[in-house]
């Protein structure tokens, strides 16, 4: 197995535990707060929003470290 496909292999598996983890621990909590259907759907969107934020603000310190690394 090359070290390109090791990668790619531990990525994926990283994404998926990672968003496994994020559904178990945030979404389903955030999901059964609340009872009426415009609530749940709000309480996605927003977990989601913040998800998104925090996997921009690791991706900007990985280039920021790949950056002034070299």
């Amino acid at each position: 197995m090359s070290r390109t496909a090791i990668n790619d292999l531990v990525a994926v598996f990283a994404g998926t535990f990672g968003l496994a983890l994020f559904a178990g621990l945030i979404l389903v909590p955030a999901w059964n707060s609340y009872s009426r259907l415009w609530e749940r759907l709000a309480a996605t969107v927003l977990s989601l929003y913040v998800l998104a934020v925090l996997v921009g603000v690791g991706v900007v310190a990985a280039l920021a470290a790949v950056y002034f690394w070299g």
